[in-house]
């Protein structure tokens, strides 16, 4: 599984071109394993059999598809310590991260099992004839979700499991019935190779077309690129930083057939600390948001970057806490030498604005990154929008406002973010109502307690949120909803149930929920 070849449906890629390596996380060394970036007939040879397999995956029973994905988890699930010690090597997170995230992963493949094992996520609708109806007969119409076709889907670097290779992206796509080339992420090489072998398994023992999956390496740009370019891909998934995934919807709109990217790319998560909030729990409230901003040394992309309150407020329990737990904070691993760079480039630039004092800067050495906390007020902010970019890494911005209406500024100059925080007290509820609807406008997730990081993975989520949060604000990349990016409606009229999909057949041999003539049954 770590030949360092590409695979190709079921096949590994008989060569490759440049090749490149593993990188321990935390020193920067070479790790077992030499890999071949894709061919140009590589990326051919993966679209063309997706291209292939797509009409039949598409018609498989939900029974089919579903127990391929619990095929997947479970073999995921086998590769055990082997995967654990790859992905920690390569990514310096903690063993207890990995297992998590490994859970995670095979918990959203059982999930989208489920739904279609189940199959009312297609939502189904039928309304039926009315030949008598005047001063036109009326026809029957049908229609259903189906799924777009390939999907090329980019591993990313902060979640090596969770959000690559068998990720929630793959994941939902393969749930809707839709071929998956993953572009694995250089960063994790090895631990795509162990988790692409597990999915190669699953479609074999299944006997489902070869194309359904494939995966391939590259050290560069060329290979997502080309993939994205590839006329039989049909929509992409990413989640990365704002100039890849700009890039990457740049190209698919530039195509002749232009098709979506669905890019998770920026986001600060504003958290708005308000005044009874502050003097009733301002010292908890200070150290919860210092376990969140140095949760997976701040490379989550629901790190809470920045942090909003009334200056005429007692701010010194919250911040005092703040700083203390940000203080007594390890520097951790970051994930590879480019984000630790940018990291402190980022930082020292927040830190040398004429409007920003730094309040607490950590050593960052080697490969660590150590916390920051730094501070600046709402009329700053208004006057250059740079102050609240995107710091990947355990730093925050204190911003005091002076009064209510300035924090209702501040929330309406905001870009669009995967979430908002809005802490509140009893006294605080006309405020906190008015900042909400603001905040529903800028974010995907609206939290009334607790932290940004963490993301219960369900059917209700949303992790999405207006650009630059995310390329589409309309959609989630986690949780049931993620599998309606993948898909469209479709309808058929007057067709009859020879030539209707099962899901719209009259007789409803699938006993489905379906819309029928405007009313839910089922």
């Amino acid at each position: 599984m770590l030949s360092g070849l590409s695979y190709i449906g079921y096949q590994r890629a008989a060569s490759g071109g440049a090749t490149f390596t593993g990188k321990q996380a935390s020193t920067g060394a070479d790790l077992p394993g030499t890999f071949h970036s894709a061919s140009p007939d590589d990326v051919e040879a993966a679209a063309r059999l997706a291209g292939q397999a797509f009409p039949a995956f598409r018609d498989l029973p939900g029974q089919v598809r579903g127990a391929f994905l619990r095929t997947i988890a479970a073999n995921i699930e086998a590769l055990g310590q082997t995967l654990t010690d790859r992905a920690m090597a390569e990514t310096g997170l903690p063993e207890a991260r990995i297992k998590g995230e490994t859970a995670r992963t095979c918990g959203q493949l059982r999930l989208f099992a489920g739904m279609v094992e189940e199959g009312s996520w297609v939502d189904a609708r039928i309304d039926h004839a009315d030949p008598a109806r005047t001063p036109l007969p009326k026809p029957d119409t049908r229609s259903m979700l189906r799924p777009l076709g390939p999907v090329v889907v980019f591993g990313a670097s902060n979640f090596p499991l969770a959000y690559s290779t068998a990720g929630g992206d793959t994941a939902s796509a393969l749930a809707a019935g839709c071929p998956v080339i993953v572009k694995a992420h250089a960063a994790h090489p090895g631990t795509a190779g162990l988790v692409a072998g597990a999915v190669v398994e699953a479609a074999r023992s299944h006997n489902l077309p070869e194309g359904v999956f494939s995966m391939l390496y590259d050290a560069g740009l060329e290979v997502g690129t080309a993939l994205v370019r590839h006329p039989l891909v049909q929509a992409v998934g990413f989640t990365g930083s704002r100039a890849g995934g700009t890039a990457l919807a740049k190209a698919a709109a530039e195509r002749p057939q232009p098709i979506p990217v669905y890019a998770e790319m920026s986001s600060v998560n504003p958290v708005f600390v308000l005044s009874g909030a502050l003097a009733e729990r301002g010292a908890a409230l200070g150290s919860a948001l210092a376990a969140s901003v140095t949760a997976g040394v701040g490379q989550f992309c629901t790190c809470p970057g920045l942090v909003i309150y009334d200056r005429n407020s007692d701010i010194q329990p919250f911040q005092e806490a703040l700083q203390s737990a940000l203080a007594a904070a390890l520097p951790g691993t970051m994930l590879n030498a480019g984000i630790h760079t940018n990291y402190l480039s980022k930082r020292a630039a927040l830190a040398g604005h004429e409007g920003v004092s730094t309040l607490l800067e950590l050593e960052s050495p080697g490969s660590s990154g150590g916390a920051g906390l730094y501070a600046t007020t709402v009329k700053a902010v208004l006057a250059d929008a740079g102050l609240t970019g995107e710091v990947f890494g355990p730093a925050t911005l204190l911003i005091a406002a002076n009064g209510p209406n300035e924090i209702l500024e501040v929330a309406r100059s905001m870009e669009g973010q995967l979430t908002a925080t809005v802490h509140g007290a009893a006294s605080d509820v006309p405020l906190q109502k008015d900042l909400m609807a603001i905040l529903e406008t800028k974010a995907g997730r609206l939290l009334g307690a607790g932290v940004p990081t963490g993301l219960e993975v369900n059917q209700s989520i949303v992790h999405g949120g207006p650009w630059p949060a995310t390329s589409d604000g309309r959609t989630t990349s986690v949780g049931g909803a993620a599998i309606l990016r993948f898909t469209r409606h479709v309808c058929w009229q007057d067709c009859g149930d020879a030539l209707l999909p099962p899901a719209l057949q009259e007789s409803n041999p699938l006993k489905l929920s379906r819309l029928v003539n405007g009313v839910r049954q089922g």
